[in-house]
């Protein structure tokens, strides 16, 4: 059973930067895309932003030119640079790696809190 295994996640002041990493425990083939999701408390989960096998990404409006996804698919690695952090951005961050089968993997989720 591959697991996904996210770090990099705290409490930041407004303004500040956070790293957030992503490792799957196996090797996993046939990836479609890598990706972050968010859920803060009250509201659904979304998503941030989304890396494809070919290296095409797609952001959220509200992280744009703030947050940088990248991903290495031979190690089923993929990180979210985070900056310009704002309060809104407090919530529990999850990564994804969806298969071209369909389906995917979750992590677990980790906490960013941003606040002075």
């Amino acid at each position: 059973q591959v697991q996904l295994v996210e770090s990099g996640g705290g409490l930041v002041q407004p303004g500040g930067s956070l790293r957030l990493s992503c490792a799957a425990s196996a090797s996993i083939f046939s990836i479609d895309f890598m990706g972050w999701y968010r859920q803060a408390p009250g509201k659904q989960r979304e998503l941030v932003a989304a890396i494809t096998s070919g290296d095409s990404t797609n952001y959220a409006d509200s992280v744009k030119g703030r947050f940088t996804i990248s991903s290495d698919n031979a190690k089923s690695t993929v990180t979210l640079q985070m900056n310009s952090l704002k309060p809104e951005d407090t919530a529990v961050y999850y990564c994804y790696v969806g298969v071209v089968e369909g389906w995917g993997y979750w992590g677990q989720g980790t906490q960013v809190t941003v606040s002075s």
